[in-house]
C-alpha cells in the first residue's frame, strides 16, 4: 500500500494543494518499508488527486482539502484523511495503527489556503 501525505517538508501541510511535497511511504506488513518525497508538480483543478492516482497512491494524508479534491479521490477508490497535523512519518504510522481518522474538514471555497 502506498500512503501520500501533503506536506511542508516533513510537516502535514494544512492545505492539501498548496503543499511544496508529498512525502509518500509505502507499507508492507503493517511497517514503513520505503519513504520518499517528491515535490509537488503544480496546483491545478483536478491536477493533484490524478497524478497521485497514477503513481499508485492507496492513501491520501492532509490537514485540509478541497470538496473537489475528495471526490476526485474517491472516484479512484483512494482513501482520504483529513484534519491531521504534525509529523508526516508519524501521521502514517498512526494511520498503520488504526489510530488515525478523517475529521471530515473539507474547504467548499478554493481561496481558502490556510483556514481549513
Amino acid at each position: 500500500m502506498k500512503i501520500a501525505v501533503a506536506s511542508e517538508k516533513n510537516q502535514v501541510t494544512q492545505h492539501f494543494g498548496h503543499c511544496i511535497n508529498f512525502n509518500i511511504y509505502e507499507e508492507e506488513n503493517g511497517c514503513i518499508k520505503e519513504a520518499i518525497s517528491i515535490d509537488n508538480p503544480g496546483h491545478r483543478p483536478g491536477f493533484l488527486p490524478n497524478f497521485l492516482n497514477d503513481l499508485g497512491v492507496n492513501v491520501i494524508i492532509s490537514g485540509g482539502m478541497g470538496g473537489g479534491a475528495v471526490d476526485i479521490f474517491n472516484e479512484h477508490n483512494i482513501e482520504v484523511i483529513v484534519g491531521t497535523r504534525g509529523d508526516a512519518r508519524e501521521a502514517v504510522e498512526a494511520y498503520l495503527r488504526g489510530d488515525l481518522e478523517s475529521t471530515g474538514s473539507v474547504c467548499h471555497e478554493h481561496q481558502h489556503a490556510d483556514e481549513c
